[in-house]
């Protein structure tokens, strides 16, 4: 059996590895990763493993990031020192979530559930990704928000949202209509709840629906130009990393 680890602090990589090596002497562990980029260019280019070891904070951003970037075939243990992406972890080929500090009894927990899961479902180096997908992931996706409307709240279905923005730290809500809310969450938070069937985000402060897209334009260094339909008219940037993903995501 083939395990890859991505974390990006050494001490944690060192102590999961040697748990590893001692619960399951006969797997290999193929590479030790540290970041977004690292783990999207090795899982490109190398034969992917039977099973990821992931840390969900890296040094250039959260994990989610890397499936954004690339199919993963492999199934993925979580490990992290954070709660509030367990439900995210499992819209996506999870097997376990285990929280920091990682004890051995749950590492084998987590590696026995792994096999167990691997054994059943025939699990190869090519499988089919998206019946994986279809399989593990849940569909608790926000349907509305209740915002502050001064001496009341409102209430606004996802489907009326154009998109998320973060100003001076603060994050509100922009509708079709052209109103703006302010809205007590996080782009992370966000992420997490909205449907990426609808919602894409475009960068570190902004979350967008796909109905609010008019035109695409390419711009220098791979960037793209997303042109929003009006009475919106605003333009937004997607970074050359997350080009192609918005490119595959615009086009399903």
């Amino acid at each position: 059996m083939k395990a890859l680890i991505i974390e990006d602090e050494l001490h944690n990589t060192r102590l999961l590895s040697g748990m590893i090596q001692k619960i399951r002497p006969e797997w290999e562990i193929v590479g030790t990763l540290e970041s977004v980029q690292e783990s999207v260019e090795f899982l490109n280019k190398e034969q992917q493993p039977d099973v990821i070891f992931m840390d969900i904070q890296l040094s250039d951003g959260t994990c989610f990031s890397i499936f954004d970037e690339v199919e993963v075939n492999s199934l993925v243990i979580f490990t992290t020192a954070y709660d509030e992406y367990a439900i995210k972890s499992f819209k996506v080929n999870s097997i376990d979530y285990l929280l920091k500090p990682i004890s051995e009894e749950l590492l084998l927990d987590a590696v026995l559930k792994f096999e167990k899961f691997y054994e059943k479902m025939n699990v190869k180096i090519n499988t089919d990704y998206g019946k994986l997908v279809e399989l593990l992931k849940t569909s608790s996706y926000r349907k509305r928000f209740m915002v502050n409307g001064g001496k009341s709240l409102i209430k606004i279905e996802v489907e009326n949202i154009a998109y998320f923005l973060t100003e001076d730290h603060a994050t509100f809500i922009y509708t079709f209509d052209g109103n703006q809310y302010l809205l007590d969450s996080t782009m992370e938070k966000l992420e997490v709840e909205l449907d990426p069937e609808r919602f894409f985000r475009t960068g570190r402060g902004t979350i967008i629906n796909i109905a609010s897209i008019e035109k695409v334009d390419a711009a220098n260094g791979g960037k793209l130009i997303v042109n929003l339909v009006s009475p919106l008219g605003n333009q937004v940037k997607v970074s050359r990393l997350k080009a192609a993903a918005f490119k595959a995501w615009i086009d399903k």
